[in-house]
């Protein structure tokens, strides 16, 4: 699915802010750049209409916002945003209330209140959730509002966006209805503490997790000390919960090992790596060569020689091969690694 898409860049600089405002915010909030207008605003959204909700990726020059009574009495809208911060801080005022929200962190903010901000220029996303269709979160994101979500929860919600971020292009357009149930559960489990929502939203936050995963296993591939105690450690995940999200990859070193088989098939299929084999093997943590290779037929029915010879004289790779990895894509976590 295609995002709608407005963008200010191929304006006069003059005219960018003007349709900015003109395009999105006008009547809902004023906007107060950091520098001169004539000097243009070079900004961008894109927008996926989910269900009943809206995912916005927004990149925009340093600005000051503000929300004030005004504007709630002339567009009484009161959706709530859920936003996450990209790499540099918000400074948001509500009220006599000051918050400081740190770099890739969630804050809620209601539309029905007043409330100003400063922010850098700077890329974050935003989950526009009208209150008409979630009527049954409102006691948690009423009382998250203007709240900085820096704990373990808010972090998986932040992920989680980013995680929808992705997979939307991807998406046919009469899935997107279906989001709304899983976009519900998860912001109710992240904003409360009851066990039954968390319990609703159990296989959304299995999502987030086995993203986290990948990401620890692609960042440590060539490390030694990969294994289940450095991923509980880097990711405050507990050994049970990592090895129930792993049951399905047939464990967490069977997985660990196959991700490092299809890194060397990648490398001996390419033909300008001339490094040899022995050495492969060596920089993915294989203790020796025979064991190597054995692992490396076991999954791909050829040799690591044999591979690297068909690479070289371009042939394709083997029936076997393309089978392994296709059978691997059936299993949930494997079909994140597409993503």
């Amino acid at each position: 699915m295609k995002p709608e898409t407005l963008s200010t860049s191929g304006l006069p600089a003059p005219q960018q802010f003007d349709a900015w405002m003109r395009c999105w915010y006008d009547g809902i909030v004023d906007i107060v750049p950091h520098h001169s207008r004539c000097s243009g605003f070079r900004a961008q959204r894109r927008s996926w209409q989910i269900g009943g909700c809206i995912l916005s990726r927004v990149e925009m020059p340093a600005a000051s916002i503000e929300r004030s009574i005004t504007h709630i009495r002339r567009n009484p809208i009161d959706h709530w945003i859920v936003t996450l911060s990209g790499q540099a801080p918000i400074l948001l005022s509500n009220g006599d209330k000051i918050v400081n929200v740190p770099p890739r962190t969630v804050l809620v903010v209601s539309l029905g209140r007043e409330f100003s901000s400063d922010r850098a220029e700077d890329s974050r996303l935003q989950l526009y959730i009208p209150r008409d269709k979630f009527a049954d979160l409102a006691p948690a994101l009423d009382r998250a509002c203007s709240t900085v979500l820096g704990t373990t929860l808010g972090s998986l919600l932040g992920d989680y966006l980013g995680l929808l971020e992705r997979i939307l292009p991807d998406s046919a357009p009469d899935e997107l209805d279906r989001f709304n149930d899983a976009i519900g559960a998860m912001v109710a489990a992240c904003l409360a503490s009851a066990r039954d929502r968390a319990d609703q939203a159990g296989p959304q936050i299995d999502l987030v997790w086995l993203e986290r995963i990948r990401c620890a296993v692609r960042t440590y591939l060539r490390s030694p000390a990969l294994g289940p105690r450095l991923l509980c450690q880097r990711l405050s995940i507990s050994r049970s919960n990592l090895y129930r999200l792993m049951d399905a990859e047939g464990g967490v070193a069977r997985y660990i090992q196959r991700q490092r088989l299809f890194a060397a098939y990648s490398l001996l299929s390419d033909p300008s790596v001339d490094r040899p084999i022995t050495v492969i093997g060596e920089e993915l943590c294989f203790a020796d060569t025979s064991g190597f290779s054995r692992a490396f037929r076991r999954e791909f029915s050829a040799s690591p020689s044999e591979v690297r010879a068909a690479a070289r004289t371009g042939q394709k790779p083997s029936e076997s091969s393309a089978h392994a990895k296709s059978a691997a894509a059936r299993t949930p976590y494997s079909m994140l690694r597409t993503i």
